[in-house]
């Protein structure tokens, strides 16, 4: 069994191509020896956006923090809020955009753990 908090878990900013203001925290993945999946917490700074992107494993999104929008593969904005769940199937484009230009948009993002 593992319970740890969040904020236990340092921030790293992320550096990828298609990325702009976003960091990622990693409370429970492959480092703790997980069988399946990885839970992974992103923080998208005002007006931030994860890759426009599509990868073979669907992934389940829970909204912690902020408002936003899910990009779809046809480059459609579904707006976002606290509380809403979100499932981005294999293969399918997709990018997470902050809309507020002052609010952070938080999320979690469960993952296979091969994906993590």
């Amino acid at each position: 069994m593992i319970i740890r908090s969040l904020y236990a878990v340092p921030e790293k900013k992320l550096d990828l191509q298609g990325a702009q203001g976003v960091s990622r925290r990693v409370p429970i993945g492959r480092q703790e020896q997980v069988p399946n999946f990885s839970f992974r917490v992103f923080t998208l700074e005002a007006l931030g956006h994860t890759p426009y992107h599509a990868h073979e494993s669907e992934h389940v999104n829970y909204i912690i923090r902020g408002k936003g929008a899910l990009k779809d593969e046809h480059g459609n904005l579904h707006p976002v809020q606290e509380g809403d769940f979100c499932l981005i199937y294999p293969n399918e484009k997709h990018q997470f955009r902050n809309l507020s230009d002052s609010e952070a948009f938080v999320f979690i993002c469960a993952v296979m753990k091969a994906y993590e």
